[in-house]
């Protein structure tokens, strides 16, 4: 049997940014305004969360 499709990966998902897959690196630099090396050093000082990355790139 089929197992049911839920919505959970996908908010899990939603919370971090792959900096290793370009077109979020890409998506993440143009939402903020900045350059996706900024984004991609973000990711390293802060990890992946979506949330921490966005404030990390607001203290730059």
């Amino acid at each position: 049997m089929a197992q049911a499709h839920t919505s959970r990966g996908r908010a899990q998902d939603r919370a971090l940014v792959a900096g290793g897959q370009a077109h979020e690196v890409r998506y993440e630099a143009e939402k903020t305004g900045k350059s996706r090396q900024a984004v991609k050093d973000a990711i390293k000082s802060a990890g992946n969360s979506r949330k921490e990355v966005e404030k990390e790139l607001e203290r730059k």
